[in-house]
């Protein structure tokens, strides 16, 4: 109701871990949540508690919201990761216990020291805690995300963090998202798993910062799968750039050198217009 005040729409996604840890279930939920925002429209996620009770023994379940939070600033490339709760921000000790405790406004670098700070997690099932809340900072800050811890009681918390102002406790990231990003393609890349694309394409992606489409493809190296990390080199076998791929390498092959619009009639699906998105793609040259 709130956001049907203001005329904004949104989407409901529940999630589960499970959904995170499948390359294509995590190709699927990044295409889609960044097409809900292109779209403006703004997704609500939460945990699917359905599922995920079923799951707790198998340590499937995020652990509140935490954990889930910085899995999906990650997955959109999020600017900042707000994480807003009971307390104001990181103490130098539990505020509740101690009236002398101290708000640190702002922590430079993760370390025991300051994980010692949040003590244990309060909860059964992994639910809330400071320390949850450190662990989830520390996901999103080794992944290029600016993170703060706040109160969510805080007047107009939202708005006032987005404009940069300091509030609760700040977390600076701890890398570059395109650096994150480039090692973690990099980390899981098999070269075997190669496109190859004419000059055209090369300065399409080099140059122009496109997507890789069907006409520039010119063959496939290697078996993959749509989800996979794959290697993008030019005519000279130069490496170009890597990228998650939207198809198989059957299914490039079949529609390589062919117009986005004839996907679909050629495979009988459509999982994009794109072989590989610019937003899954790292250029390396």
């Amino acid at each position: 109701q709130l956001f049907d005040w203001h005329g904004i729409p949104v989407a409901q996604a529940l999630l589960t871990r499970r959904d995170l840890s499948d390359r294509h279930g995590y190709l699927n939920i990044r295409n889609t949540l960044l097409g809900l925002l292109a779209a403006g429209v703004i997704p609500i996620i939460n945990e699917n508690d359905v599922v995920a009770v079923d799951e707790l023994s198998g340590g499937e379940v995020f652990g509140d919201n935490d954990t889930l939070s910085a899995m999906v600033a990650n997955i959109v490339d999020a600017d900042l990761l707000m994480m807003l709760g009971e307390v104001e921000g990181l103490y130098t000790r539990d505020p509740h216990l101690d009236p002398d405790a101290k708000l640190i406004p702002k922590v430079e670098r993760l370390n025991d020291e300051v994980g010692a700070m949040g003590g244990p997690s309060w909860s059964d099932m992994g639910r809330g805690g400071m320390a949850t809340k450190l662990e989830a900072v520390k996901r999103a800050t080794a992944s290029g995300v600016d993170t703060v811890i706040a109160g969510g009681r805080t007047s107009n918390a939202i708005v006032r963090l987005a404009d940069g102002e300091s509030l609760g406790t700040q977390f600076p990231a701890a890398t570059t998202r395109l650096e994150s990003r480039k090692r973690w393609m990099l980390s899981h890349m098999d070269e075997s798993d190669t496109i190859v694309i004419d000059q055209g394409a090369v300065r399409a992606l080099v140059s122009h910062n496109r997507s890789l489409l069907p006409p520039g493809v010119v063959e496939t190296l290697g078996e993959f799968r749509r989800g996979d990390i794959v290697s993008i080199v030019g005519p000279d076998r130069g490496q170009i750039a890597c990228g998650i791929t939207n198809y198989d390498s059957d299914e490039i092959d079949r529609i390589r050198q062919m117009q986005s619009t004839e996907i679909n009639d050629t495979l009988g699906h459509h999982y994009g217009d794109e072989v590989v998105h610019r937003d899954n793609m790292v250029i390396l040259s």
